[in-house]
């Protein structure tokens, strides 16, 4: 296990390696950057505009080779620093920090309603199979697929606004230990579009693996010595159907992600997401690539911790 663990580990630092070097060329290729922005927007009547930009980009290091500034991007995340802002000269570890809480909150209510929705809807569409209630589940499934999680926002906000359930605070900033109330009204949109698209996957996968392992032998005799149905279901189709559901979950925390990106600017939410579309949209780019290496640390960490639950659910499997 020790030894699975280190060979994890060290493919995880390559894989952290390619998406430090694809972000950071690709953020690189774009056009403009920071100092334009902070000449065009401070630039005097009587200031050479080309002269400025020079000294801008001196100032903030941009005048060096690309070669130099990827290998200084390179040592600042071995030393787990991710970048200051041009903008604020704040680092991204400060910046992070006071939109982490709003985006963990939004996420852990995005998880939280996927795997609410998806565990029940795969396993009573597998029970039910070819009845009305199979059909109605997988129509939801299909649809959740397909739609784009912007889409299906704004579905729900539509519906929320032409029957007047309730205001959608999209000015504040309310928080679940400060405003509970609030915070329900402004997530709950954002958490259920985001659930629902991210849970969908899930469901189809779970039905489909719920189907094969109850037409094993060990579940029908189950069945034939009496046992309850709901314990056969749970205790013994459900977990062993659970295996590569667990890799669909892994890659659905990951998805969350880039959902969050778009919810979090549709609904004006503080968090990392909006944070991240902002810094690209300035230029401001060391806190952007800085964040996106730092999500990408932890989908493959969360990844890692999915393969290792395999062993807990199923001690056959052996890591060596």
């Amino acid at each position: 296990m020790i030894q699975y663990i280190v060979r994890r580990l060290l493919v995880n630092v390559a894989v952290l390696w390619v998406v430090a070097s694809l972000v950071f060329f690709a953020t690189d290729a774009l056009p403009g950057d920071y100092a334009i922005r902070q000449v065009s927007s401070q630039l005097e009547a009587e200031t050479d505009y080309e002269e400025a930009i020079r000294a801008a980009r001196k100032e903030l290091g941009l005048d060096k080779p690309v070669w130099e500034r990827y290998l200084l991007f390179l040592g600042d995340l071995v030393t787990l620093d991710f970048g200051t802002s041009f903008e604020s000269d704040k680092s991204t570890w400060s910046e992070l920090g006071q939109r982490l809480p709003t985006t963990l909150e939004l996420g852990s209510m995005i998880v939280f309603v996927a795997f609410a929705t998806s565990i029940p809807i795969g396993v009573i569409s597998a029970i039910k199979q070819n009845t009305w209630i199979d059909y109605v589940l997988r129509c939801f499934a299909i649809f959740g697929v397909a739609a784009p999680v912007f889409v299906t926002a704004l579905v729900l906000t539509f519906i929320v606004l032409r029957f007047d359930l309730w205001t959608i605070d999209i000015i504040g900033d309310p928080h679940l230990w400060s405003d509970p109330g609030g915070a329900l009204r402004l997530y709950a949109i954002a958490a259920v579009a985001g659930g629902v698209s991210a849970g969908a996957g899930i469901m189809r996968i779970l039905r489909s693996q719920m189907l094969e392992v109850m037409r094993n032998d060990y579940i029908r005799t189950a069945f034939a010595k009496g046992l309850n149905p709901r314990d056969v279901w749970i205790r013994h189709a459900l977990k062993n159907a659970m295996l590569p559901v667990l890799t669909a979950m892994g890659f659905t925390i990951a998805g969350i992600v880039g959902g969050q990106i778009i919810l979090e600017n549709m609904y004006n939410i503080d968090g990392v997401g909006r944070y991240l579309f902002n810094r690209l949209t300035e230029r401001d780019l060391p806190p952007f690539q800085g964040t996106v290496v730092l999500i990408a640390s932890v989908v493959v960490t969360v990844n890692l911790c999915v393969d290792l639950t395999y062993a807990w659910l199923d001690p056959r499997i052996r890591y060596s």
